[in-house]
């Protein structure tokens, strides 16, 4: 057998053996190595499910995401290319509990070992419903699940489209329905998977195709009933999107009566089950015929009534007084006119001569508190010439100062020698 290496004397470990043409010594390099152990970690481990808690969850915009999965004891790196990220049916964010499946593989730059994940779902309904939870929240705080942008349906629709699958019983109940109903109803059918990997993607582009057929009045989205996870299209978010985003009336008829999913609350009409969408979407041809039938029969007697109204009303106002004597109407309306036109005469004359009454009046009352009439009496005002103040006081005045005495007619300008105070 062939030494591969010789043991070190000095240091007690094997050494690599010298290449036998350049004396060097015989190593693998790194690269060599790390190859070796990748080749040998993906031929023996097959694909498997792992179980974990995410980490340090990162997407980057290549599309690729990163993050590590852990338990109590280890931790282990893995990488989620963009193609298989597209179809997840949750968003992972974390310290979500997972089931991940995937090959073990290793990243050669850094000689690190990693699961390479192909599928990812929530580990458990709880982590499902958290996951509903979460989108439910965003896209009703976005406002997609509000009342006033839902469109009405149809009274009765012409033709309408079935986005489901085209081998599950609902199909079935739901044509049956319709057929029964409606039977002159044009039906098209988009076949969609509506669960499993890819599901949403097709009911997203199944509902964009009805909106681009023309004629079409409402569309119902649906299937039969299944657990959670086989209702989980239904909760994802392209599928809401494509009915918040759709022109065409939709109903969505989702598994039975107690199933919620995202699809209903954005849709505009919610069907408890696909047989009950059937009923929703169109009438019940024998009740709209036996109405149309009732109102046939109603219709001669409502029209003879309305002429004998109409004959009643023209014959009240045949006889009344305005057409038997329209002439007379009129001279009623002159003499009123005539009585009108003399109330104003005497009322504009009113107006005019009470105000001049109460004015001359009021003239006359200013005109008796006027000093010029206590003047006319012989009584006279001191004013001091040096600023026209009236002299009630022999105080008011100095021996020098000017006085202009005003009298009834003219003034008299005189010199105060002295003033003197009456004693009391």
């Amino acid at each position: 057998m062939a030494r591969r290496g010789f043991r070190d004397p000095a240091r007690g470990a094997p050494r690599p053996e010298p290449d036998p043409e350049s004396g060097r010594p015989r190593a693998r390099t790194v690269s060599e190595l790390t190859l070796q152990i990748k080749l040998a970690l993906e031929s023996g481990f097959p694909p498997a499910w792992v179980e974990g808690e995410i980490s340090n969850f990162r997407r980057y915009g290549s599309g690729h995401s990163y993050f590590t999965l852990k338990d109590e004891a280890a931790q282990l790196s893995c990488v989620l290319w963009r193609g298989h990220a597209s179809s997840l049916r949750f968003e992972p964010r974390d310290g979500m509990q997972v089931l991940a499946f995937g090959r073990v593989s290793v990243y050669e730059a850094r000689g690190q070992y990693q699961l390479v994940v192909e599928r990812m779902e929530p580990s458990g309904v709880g982590a499902l419903s958290a996951a509903f939870e979460a989108l439910k929240a965003r896209l009703e705080a976005e406002g997609l699940f509000d009342p006033g942008r839902k469109k009405p349906l149809p009274a009765y629709p012409r033709r309408i489209a079935l986005v489901t699958s085209p081998s599950g019983a609902a199909v079935r109940d739901m044509l049956k329905v319709l057929g029964r109903r409606w039977p002159k109803l044009e039906i098209v059918l988009v076949p969609v998977a509506v669960q499993g990997e890819g599901a949403a993607r097709q009911i997203a582009a199944g509902i964009r195709a009805v909106n681009a057929l023309p004629g079409v009045d409402a569309m119902i989205v649906g299937r039969g009933g299944g657990s959670l996870e086989d209702l989980w299209a239904f909760n994802e978010e392209p599928v809401a999107r494509a009915i918040a985003a759709s022109r065409v009336p939709v109903v969505s008829a989702v598994g039975h009566e107690i199933d919620f999913t995202i699809a209903d609350f954005v849709a505009d009409v919610r069907a408890a089950t696909p047989s009950q969408a059937g009923e929703l979407v169109v009438p019940e041809y024998a009740a709209v015929a036996e109405h149309l039938e009732r109102l046939a029969g109603e219709l001669p007697a409502a029209l003879l009534g309305r002429v004998e109204r109409a004959r009643e009303r023209l014959a009240a106002l045949a006889g009344s007084w305005a057409f038997r004597n329209p002439g007379e109407r009129v001279q009623l309306h002159r003499q009123r006119l005539d009585d009108l036109h003399a109330r104003l005469g005497a009322l504009r004359g009113r107006l005019v001569r009470e105000p001049g009454e109460r004015l001359a009046a009021s003239a006359a009352r200013l005109d008796s508190l006027s000093p010029l009439r206590v003047l006319e009496r012989g009584y006279a005002v001191a004013l001091r010439a040096r600023d026209g103040r009236v002299v009630r006081e022999p105080g008011d005045v100095r021996a020098g100062d000017e006085l202009i005495t005003r009298l009834r007619r003219g003034r008299i300008v005189s010199k105060v020698e002295r003033a003197e105070k009456e004693e009391s």
